[in-house]
């Protein structure tokens, strides 16, 4: 051990994450908390959520399979089975994202906060990396991010950047949005590449039409941040793709989390890391 290095700083942060995250869990659970899960936790990773019966279960797992970087797989579970054990201690998928979207037949029919009502047997729930997970060691950078500085959900844009297609999946990512000055970009990309699970690096850097994002102010998910002068645009994919390809899909039920607002797990990011 480094003389003067002090583990028990890095032991008390892991547990007061684990407090929060399991704090926050209850709260969504008891409908108290509805918010967007970004900032909180940090250290621990963060997740998309899809849940889909189990005769679209398996095509759906061949799309993430064939698209890890926005569909970076952390769990699946079994049919039928709301607690996720591998992802946390008492995480039960029913009740604990602060907010769901119900699809039917591809269309987004309602938001709510609880799904026990909806869930059945065969339903599939597939857990994927989100990028609110690695906010946390590029904040250690001593990186800035707006959308916490701001109070704000992350900005989500549809791209023209095609996924690759399953039987029945299909359709174009969606990425977030993190504005830079372009010494902290490269800093934020060197970062980030640690985090495959988390989605990785980025996948495009300025020029948003490239892509075909038009207007910065304007986000399709989530909320609109300023973006200074000497700034560019960063992009990373999102786990709000699913989303585009269940309503090209059109299963006759699937339910998802709403953007920005995740299951938060007690899973380390650093177990997460590649290097």
């Amino acid at each position: 051990m480094n003389a003067g290095y002090d583990t028990s700083i890095i032991t008390n942060h892991h547990e007061a994450a684990l407090t929060q995250a399991r704090e926050l869990r209850q709260l969504a659970r008891s409908g108290q908390f509805t918010s967007s899960t970004s900032g909180f936790a940090p250290g621990l990773a963060q997740g998309n959520v899809v849940i889909l019966p189990k005769s679209w279960a398996d095509d759906f797992l061949m799309f993430c399979q064939q698209n890890p970087v926005a569909c970076p797989l952390l769990a699946v579970s079994a049919p039928g089975k709301p607690i996720l054990d591998t992802l946390g201690d008492d995480i039960d998928i029913r009740s604990d994202v602060p907010e769901y979207r119900i699809f039917r037949h591809g269309e987004l029919s309602e938001e709510t906060n609880d799904i026990s009502d909806l869930w059945r047997t065969d339903m599939v729930t597939f857990v994927l990396g989100c990028s609110f997970s690695f906010e946390d060691p590029l904040m250690r950078a001593g990186l800035s991010l707006r959308n916490i500085d701001c109070n704000a959900n992350v900005s989500m844009y549809r791209t023209n950047i095609e996924m690759n297609p399953s039987q029945y999946f299909s359709g174009n990512m969606v990425v977030s949005m993190r504005p830079f000055k372009p010494a902290d970009a490269i800093r934020a990309i060197q970062i980030t590449s640690r985090y495959p699970k988390s989605h990785g690096a980025p996948v495009h850097i300025g020029h948003p039409e490239m892509i075909g994002i038009h207007d910065l102010s304007q986000p399709d998910f989530g909320d609109a941040v300023p973006i200074h002068d000497d700034e560019i645009p960063v992009f990373w994919a999102c786990g709000v793709t699913p989303q585009l390809a269940i309503a090209n899909a059109c299963p006759p039920i699937a339910i998802t989390h709403s953007p920005g607002k995740m299951i938060v797990t007690d899973i380390s990011n650093d177990t997460l890391s590649i290097f």
